[in-house]
């Protein structure tokens, strides 16, 4: 008996290309090259499927042949990956400290009202969320011997030596305290760990740190991930729409930053008001301002910055 498919897909036909042919290519849709040879080499260490997605800004809206706009060249759109790439190396290093911050302010806030091992307390969490799958994981990671999941990878019990020598020294409790568990549970799994703490109190008490709301929190651990995540497997930012959109503070003077909260600038102002909290006298809203002064080429409103934002008290910079 025949398959049948939905009317709508088709047989995927392309074929690879080699950058040459990819540069034939992207002649043929107007593209202009300075340097065929320097373009090449881009393209064969980058790849053409990768600035692909920096192309669609210099193109056509809507024409289905990918034509690129009169006298677009390919160094204005590599100019945007590197921009890109450079926005990229900033915000990791702001990730960086607010990770850690957000995993240790978490694990001490918990640990001081219900015990190094509050995370095994299945009554402390919300009855929606799937506490088993926590234990799983933390099983997993920590490279547990025994009854439990056990890594593949040796090599990674190896690096995580503090846990291996919890499991040689003890038996009881199973698992190892919640300070060695900060350097092996992801972000992703310390923001669903805090949406899901079953008292408010224990929320708010670790909300107060940075000032803001739990609910505020919640909903930046989660687009703080998403941003973290992009961040590091390489994705484009500078115009990216997030799907995870930061929750607009009711405060009006920090809220208008928040205005198109699915774009970058969204993102940069949670960075800014947590790094405030967590790294007091840090010059990254400064770094900030002079990689985006640095590239006038970069249409910033794709970001979502807004008119002299850099002069806005909101930044610290002026």
């Amino acid at each position: 008996m025949p398959e049948h498919y939905p009317p709508e897909k088709r047989i995927f036909s392309k074929i690879s290309l080699t950058p040459e042919q990819h540069i034939v290519l992207l002649k043929k849709r107007r593209l202009i090259f300075q340097d065929e040879t320097r373009a090449c080499h881009y393209l064969r260490f980058i790849g053409y499927f990768r600035l692909s997605g920096y192309f669609i800004p210099f193109q056509v809206p809507g024409d289905p042949q990918h034509t690129f706009l009169p006298q677009t060249t390919f160094d204005q759109a590599l100019q945007v990956y590197i921009f890109d790439r450079k926005l990229r190396l900033l915000v990791m290093d702001a990730v960086e400290r607010i990770e850690v911050a957000i995993r240790t302010t978490i694990s001490d806030v918990m640990g001081l009202a219900h015990g190094p091992h509050w995370y095994m307390d299945k009554s402390l969490f919300v009855d929606r969320y799937n506490h088993k799958k926590l234990i799983n994981t933390i099983a997993f990671e920590s490279g547990r011997e025994g009854d439990g999941p056990q890594r593949s990878n040796r090599q990674n019990l190896k690096q995580n030596t503090f846990c291996k020598h919890y499991y040689e020294a003890y038996h009881t409790p199973e698992f190892p305290p919640i300070w060695m568990l900060t350097e092996i549970l992801t972000m992703g799994n310390w923001s669903i760990i805090y949406k899901h703490l079953r008292h408010p109190q224990d929320k708010k008490n670790i909300a107060d740190f940075y000032g803001i709301h739990p609910t505020l929190l919640i909903s930046w651990l989660e687009a703080f991930t998403d941003l973290r995540n992009q961040c590091a497997h390489h994705g484009r930012i500078w115009n990216r729409t997030f799907t995870k959109k930061p929750k607009i503070p009711k405060n009006k003077s920090i809220g208008k930053h928040f205005r198109d909260n699915s774009r970058f600038y969204a993102h940069a102002a949670v960075l800014n008001i947590l790094l405030k909290v967590i790294s007091d006298g840090s010059s990254w809203q400064h770094r900030l301002a002079e990689l985006i002064h640095g590239s006038p080429h970069i249409p910033i409103k794709q970001m979502g910055f807004i008119n002299n934002w850099d002069k806005d008290p909101f930044w610290g910079m002026t």
